[in-house]
């Protein structure tokens, strides 16, 4: 029986996808695996049954990443589940940047009382007219799930749209529309484009890109949003430039006090994914993803650990191990199966950063004496029997 411990509520359409073979449990120490949402698990002491954690959502700030990693516990996210969530608040944005929306409905609850308001409103709605965004230049800083979504949105709606990303897949590629223009710098983006919105990951490289220097590159009167991560734009330069009226507007899902009452701002209180439908879906990928790596030792979407995958185990036995990426393991870890008269059937060996793991099919079972002696090979971190 897998204990599953659950640090946020979770949607029932996940959890109704763990079978009989699963119990929910109220304590975190009693886990083999868990399931989280936004709980911080910094300070949390991680029980040596834990063996992963799965993030139902993208972001993982709010896990212990490397200390996960360090004692053989994979740390699953759910990429791209809650991605049309986020495009749609995208578009909203887009929209909130160009038409001064809030400013007429905020006229409106102001004049709630006026007997004339039908009326006082034909000389009032001059004060909130705007632009349409049919045929302006959208520039997309990443193009991963959200920031496709949001090109192809995007063009349907008559916008010349630009995107960079230098990880682009070539399905990522070929899953956007063929008006979309990529290209290679984020320079060119910020030279040519009347909004700008970043869908970035947050990076050495990533960070504040948004800052008074490539601010200076913009064309006056730019909308820059941002639904991504808070630290992608610095705060301080971006006021400066409300201020001066090189930005017209800064549309942002992360607001805090040096923001929220700077004219031009345009903040919601983190709602990209807060639909019902991406909760949904991200439950739905984390328990799966949970599923198979309990049943099957398979790792997807994993953000310490690399992607392996050996399908559904058809031979007798299926072992996986963490350990260090150091040389020689592969040999290590051969030769003490070997040394036991046990024959590898078939393995995968995967790395990433400082850590790798295997899964490894046997045709002998996999005899207590040999998992011990796998769990004394230096560099091994953890061994577990799936099958």
């Amino acid at each position: 029986m897998t204990k599953v411990n659950c640090l946020n509520p979770i949607s029932k359409l996940g959890l109704n996808k763990l079978n009989d073979n699963y119990e929910i449990v109220d304590d975190f120490n009693e886990a083999d695996v868990a399931l989280v949402r936004s709980a911080a698990m910094h300070d949390l002491d991680l029980p040596a049954s834990l063996l992963a954690v799965a993030r139902a959502g993208a972001g993982v700030n709010n896990i212990p990443l490397d200390k996960c990693a360090e004692n053989g516990i994979v740390v699953f996210n759910t990429p791209g589940a809650n991605a049309n969530g986020v495009k749609e608040l995208v578009m909203c944005g887009l929209l909130l940047g160009s038409r001064d929306i809030i400013g007429g409905n905020r006229w409106v609850v102001d004049n709630k009382e006026n007997a004339n308001i039908s009326k006082d409103m034909e000389k009032a709605k001059k004060n909130f007219a705007g632009n349409e965004i049919k045929g302006k230049k959208l520039g997309i800083i990443g193009l991963g799930a959200i920031g496709r979504l949001v090109a192809n949105t995007a063009v349907s709606m008559g916008m010349e749209v630009y995107g960079t990303d230098p990880y682009l897949s070539v399905e990522g590629a070929l899953s956007l529309k063929r008006a979309v223009n990529v290209v290679k710098t984020r320079e060119e983006i910020f030279k040519e484009c009347d909004y700008i919105t970043v869908h970035t990951p947050l990076l050495d490289d990533t960070k504040e890109m948004i800052n008074k220097d490539t601010i200076a590159m913009m064309k006056d009167g730019v909308v820059i949003l941002n639904f991504a991560r808070d630290l992608l734009v610095c705060d301080d330069d971006i006021v400066e430039a409300l201020s001066s009226g090189k930005v017209k507007r800064y549309v942002t899902d992360f607001p805090n006090p040096k923001l929220a009452n700077v004219d031009g701002v345009i903040a919601t209180p983190h709602l990209g994914a807060s639909t019902a439908e991406s909760e949904d879906n991200c439950a739905i990928m984390a328990v799966e993803e949970i599923v198979d790596f309990v049943e099957n030792g398979n790792i997807k979407n994993s953000v310490n650990y690399p992607a392996a995958t050996l399908g559904v185990c058809d031979k007798t036995s299926r072992v996986t191990v963490c350990h260090k990426n150091i040389p020689n393991m592969i040999g290590q870890l051969s030769s003490t199966i070997a040394a036991e008269g046990v024959n590898v059937a078939d393995m995968v060996d995967k790395s990433k950063g400082d850590f790798a793991y295997a899964i490894i099919d046997l045709d002998h079972s996999a005899t207590d004496t040999l998992i011990e002696k796998l769990n004394a090979v230096d560099g091994v971190i953890k061994v577990r029997v799936v099958k």
